[in-house]
């Protein structure tokens, strides 16, 4: 998906679903058609440089955010937000 076709609502969408511990970035991929390097380059883009930043660090190598890595699924915690998957 092309990040200059989203509209404010979808992005303020995915940026909320970046900033959540517990939402992977393969759901973001399942319901948006963005890869983490697209989520990433949104978020750029999107936030400021210290914000950025902070974000970054926050979910570098942040178990949570990549499904491969998680250790559970039952009791997860999900948005009313967000689609089932």
């Amino acid at each position: 998906m092309n990040l200059d076709e989203l509209d404010s609502a979808t992005i303020d969408r995915v940026i909320e679903m970046a900033w959540e511990d517990r939402t992977t970035f393969e759901v973001i991929e399942r319901q948006f058609g963005l890869k983490e390097k697209d989520v990433i380059e949104l978020m750029r883009k999107q936030m400021k440089r210290s914000s950025f930043e902070m974000w970054r660090k926050r979910v570098s190598d942040r178990k949570t955010k990549h499904a491969k890595k998680r250790s559970f699924e039952v009791g997860r915690f999900k948005s009313s937000n967000q689609k089932n998957y």
